[in-house]
């Protein structure tokens, strides 16, 4: 079988299933697992797929955007591990940012008994805060009921009276050549302005967000450190050129 029509039955059958393991597109393209590895290799190249442990996912479009309610039952254990990792780098004292997102939800609760100040643009945020008696800001601006965040001018005028010892901001997309993106471009300034404010800014992302890339460029990699439970050594090696990674453990 020509290599064209190989690449064009994996991408179909990715665009069809959203996954596939490598065993599965060997048996439908009749190729050896060899052939198939460099033939993801060179599709993640030209940006047609992205490769995964074990085979290989279909890429989203650059606007896509998933509902709150959504993302928060994806990737549960690993948000959970991250969140747990990015509350133990936060010190009594410190003032921090943290940006709306279900990544960066997981280090609420770890944030009782810290002597610490938030100021976030998740308005779904405040109350979880409160009640365990941290001291928390709310951003204002408009409410963007997909992501629970809080964006426009107004959002951005607040956070420049600021200024922070740490951010943790999450990612819908994590490419090497890419940098860090979000789809929403009033999104994407919030989180700019909050990296750039802080001492310490980190980029909390699971290893699913890996080579995607969405339509508003945040900022490149080596803008934050990136705290996250992706253990590839071939992935990270890519990104630890150019920032810090720290990667957690279970």
């Amino acid at each position: 079988m020509l290599t064209t029509k190989r690449h064009e039955i994996i991408l179909a059958l990715l665009k069809k299933q959203k996954t596939a393991s490598i065993h599965e597109l060997s048996e439908h393209t009749g190729a050896s697992i060899s052939t198939i590895r460099r033939d993801l290799e060179k599709l993640e190249q030209d940006e047609k797929l992205k490769r995964v442990h074990g085979g290989a996912s279909h890429i989203h479009n650059n606007r896509y955007e998933p509902q709150l309610a959504e993302k928060q039952t994806l990737n549960e254990s690993a948000k959970a591990l991250i969140g747990k990792a990015a509350a133990d780098i936060i010190e009594d004292g410190d003032c921090i940012f943290i940006d709306a997102g279900t990544t960066t939800k997981q280090i609420l609760s770890h944030l009782e008994n810290k002597n610490v100040v938030v100021v976030t643009n998740a308005f779904h945020f405040v109350d979880p805060l409160i009640e365990i008696g941290v001291e928390v800001h709310l951003t204002g601006g408009r409410a963007k009921s997909k992501t629970g965040a809080l964006i426009g001018g107004q959002a951005e005028d607040t956070l420049k009276a600021f200024r922070f010892d740490k951010c943790f901001i999450g990612m819908n997309g994590i490419h090497s050549k890419h940098g860090f993106t979000t789809p929403d471009p009033e999104e994407a300034r919030i989180k700019r302005l909050a990296l750039e404010l802080s001492k310490q800014p980190f980029v909390v992302v699971d290893d699913s967000k890996f080579q995607e890339v969405s339509f508003s460029k945040v900022a490149d990699t080596k803008a934050a450190a990136i705290l996250t439970n992706q253990h590839d050594n071939a992935i990270l090696r890519e990104f630890q050129n150019t920032t810090t990674v720290k990667v957690v453990k279970k």
